[in-house]
């Protein structure tokens, strides 16, 4: 019995070594870690827009510095191209920059409606952004935003008998909604409103009067179209 334990004990102080050893030199599976995707903070987008000045009996209109009861002017809807960029601080907070130039002609309204068109316009109205997207859904992302416009009107051209008309560049807030259906993590689908609040000063000749008006163009912004995230 005692030799019996002692071969066991000796048997087992060679053996143990060596199958450590052997067990040391077995190749090793090394845990690969997932590639990290690194988070692109721009945006942009494509968009049908459609600008449709609000028609109202709130513009001033004047001849010769003398308020003209019941005047007022109307401006025409349009649809452009539009192209906006976005920068995302968070994956909640971002700026937008909205770009797009849409052409309108000013008419006489109310008691001047008999004066036709008056003139013919560009404009230019870069808006800028503060928005906060939320996640409701992987794929629906809505969203809101608020901020300032800075209208610039060129190419103006009379029309008729009017003659030197021109509309005044302007200063505008803008309140906005919208919403990015995503397709998958690069395209999505957009709508976008916005709401501009836009007073310019207009003002032209009709043969020896002096016509002046403060426009309330107050106009919606409703787009339609593309989503890239990068």
């Amino acid at each position: 019995m005692k030799r019996l334990l002692l071969t066991t004990l000796l048997a087992s102080t060679v053996l143990v070594p060596a199958i450590s050893a052997n067990a040391a030199d077995l190749p090793r599976r090394e845990r690969v870690e997932a590639p990290i995707e690194l988070w692109n903070p721009w945006m942009i987008r494509v968009r049908a827009l459609g600008v449709m000045p609000q028609k109202s009996d709130k513009s001033r209109v004047k001849l010769d510095g003398v308020g003209e009861p019941g005047s007022n002017i109307s401006t025409t809807y349009t649809v452009v191209p539009e192209l906006d960029i976005s920068y995302f601080f968070t994956k909640n907070i971002a700026v937008e920059l909205i770009l797009g130039t849409t052409p309108h002609s000013v008419k006489g309204a109310g008691s001047l409606a008999g004066v036709g068109r008056i003139g013919r316009t560009w404009l230019l109205p870069p808006t800028l952004t503060l928005q906060y997207h939320f996640n409701l859904t992987d794929n629906i992302k809505p969203y809101v935003g608020a901020g300032v416009n800075y209208t610039i009107f060129y190419n103006n051209k009379s029309r008729g008998d009017f003659t030197g008309f021109k509309v005044n560049n302007a200063f505008g807030v803008a309140l906005q909604a919208g919403v990015d259906f995503m397709i998958d993590k690069h395209w999505g689908l957009n709508v976008d409103v916005k709401k501009l609040w836009l007073r310019p000063t207009a003002k032209a000749w009709l043969g020896d009067t002096f016509v002046k008006t403060k426009a309330k163009l107050d106009p919606w912004l409703i787009g339609v179209g593309v989503t890239y995230k990068f």
